[in-house]
Formats: C-alpha cells, sequence, structure tokens
C-alpha cells in the first residue's frame, strides 16, 4: 500500500525538491483539515507558521502547537492529522533517504521533544 503524503493528500502535500539523498515537500491547510493516514521517513519539519493539530497513530493520539520559524527533528511514522487551530498550517518537510531514513514506527507520533 502506498501511504506517500504526496499521493495520499495532493492537495496539501507538494514536491518542492527531491535527489537521491533528500526530498522536501510543502505542506499546508487551512483549521478543520483532516489528512488521510500516510508514513513519513525520517526528516526536518521546518515551521513556517504557527499551528495547532491533533496527530493520530494506530495506538496513540497527540495534540501539538508549533510555533513558526523552528526546524524540529521528526522520527519516521505513519500517522493522520487535525488541524484543530484558527490558523493554516505551513511546513516544509526534509524528508531523508536511503539508510539514513528508518521505516515508519507504529509507536512514534509527532515532533521529537526538545529536538
Amino acid at each position: 500500500m502506498n501511504l506517500d503524503p504526496v499521493t495520499t493528500n495532493p492537495e496539501h502535500y507538494r514536491l518542492v525538491f527531491e535527489n537521491d539523498r533528500v526530498r522536501v515537500l510543502e505542506y499546508t491547510d487551512e483549521p478543520g483539515t483532516t489528512t488521510t493516514p500516510h508514513d513519513h521517513p525520517d526528516s526536518v519539519m521546518v515551521t513556517l507558521t504557527d499551528f495547532h493539530r491533533r496527530l493520530h497513530s494506530a495506538d496513540a493520539q497527540m495534540d501539538v502547537a508549533m510555533v513558526a520559524g523552528k526546524a524540529q527533528w521528526l522520527p519516521a511514522q505513519r500517522h493522520f492529522g487535525e488541524n484543530t487551530g484558527e490558523t493554516p498550517t505551513h511546513v516544509l518537510l526534509i524528508e531523508l533517504k536511503g539508510a539514513a531514513a528508518q521505516p515508519a514506527d507504529p509507536t512514534v507520533l509527532g515532533p521529537t521533544p526538545g529536538s
């Protein structure tokens, strides 16, 4: 099953750049938007706006409040999300490829605290 976010949620994820080592995606949404399940390899997320989200995995859910202008490590994961705030979400995801990327872990959700 292909759970690439560009395929599962093309109205929100846009390919910005890709080579053999990284892939850069732009993600945008509006308040109230919910995505379908998708996978992310190990990535760096750069927040371009402040936003609130609820992330869901097979076993957990997590509410996150993100601040614009931050870069955070995002471990490989499968999730779907909902914009629970009052502002649009706008982020860049720099996905790692090859040996640096790990398969999605169903027990991991959201950005790593303190990263």
